[in-house]
């Protein structure tokens, strides 16, 4: 597909674009969002600056793409349940994402995407995010590693992240259960149809059709394989900056080199559908 609406500058040849020529926090027309659906098809990241959302207008721009999805963890401010607030300074203990990892992999129908626009962001560069083709890492495994992982699935479970999160901000959570899915070790994305690599640090337990030690082993390495600098791009922040990142080819992972200084802004994440 051409881009005519869209302006399109390729971050690298694995992953990630930077658009511009489009106002996101304002109403689209078909053509830009028939674009939007592309590029992130294409390039599994995209990277916007200069929008200035508002709550609604950022949600709004959320269901351009489907229905948005309520964090099971973390509830929103007043009338936004859907708005994921991503906020750190000097009193912070942990930040959001500072693992590698799928967003909410957890879910039985894990999200879509995520969008996520920072409005204050640390001076001198600090607070970047990576992300990481899933594409990418399944290519580069050899072809005997591909046969062994075919049909295998891995459960995932909010448990161990979500309680520790709360210990560290203090949050009483008697009371609470997390989800939990099983899902295939390798997925095949939806629209493209190409197989990416879906297990990852955060949320991933172990591989449910071999032994305890086997999958240790082998979840050890898929994870160093998926977080090889050769498969990312690296995003700097500037204020008023938006990543929007298919969540089911891609993992991330916040950097955490500004403390003690702000980093600041809200994410809308969008319902997907059971792996396969």
């Amino acid at each position: 597909m051409s881009y005519e609406a869209l302006r399109i500058e390729v971050a690298n040849p694995r992953i990630g674009a930077f658009v511009s020529g489009v106002d996101i926090a304002a109403p689209l027309s078909n053509r830009e969002v028939s674009e939007l659906h592309q590029a992130l098809a294409d390039y599994q990241v995209l990277f916007f600056r200069d929008q200035h959302f508002t709550l609604d207008s950022q949600k709004a721009f959320g269901r351009l793409f489907g229905e948005l999805h309520i964090h099971p963890n973390t509830p929103g401010p007043e009338g936004h349940p859907e708005i994921l607030p991503i906020h750190a300074d000097a009193s912070s203990k942990e930040i959001a994402g500072e693992h590698w990892h799928s967003d909410v992999s957890c879910d039985p129908e894990p999200p879509l995407g995520s969008v996520l626009h920072l409005h204050t962001v640390p001076p001198n560069g600090a607070g970047d995010t990576l992300f990481a083709s899933m594409y990418a890492a399944y290519d580069a495994l050899s072809p005997r590693l591909k046969t062994y992982l075919e049909g295998l699935t891995a459960l995932h479970a909010g448990e161990r992240n979500y309680r520790r999160n709360n210990r560290l901000r203090g949050i009483d959570e008697r009371g609470r259960v997390f989800p939990w899915a099983n899902h295939p070790v390798v997925r095949t994305h939806p629209v493209t149809k190409r197989k990416a690599l879906y297990v990852n640090r955060v949320f991933t337990y172990r591989i449910n059709e071999v032994s305890e030690d086997e999958s240790e082993a082998i979840l050890g390495y898929l994870y160093r394989h998926a977080e090889r600098p050769e498969f990312q791009v690296r995003f700097q922040w500037k204020p008023n900056s938006v990543a929007f990142w298919d969540n089911r080819a891609v993992q991330h992972l916040a950097v955490w080199d500004y403390f003690p200084q702000v980093r600041s802004g809200n994410r809308v994440t969008i319902k997907g559908d059971r792996p396969y």
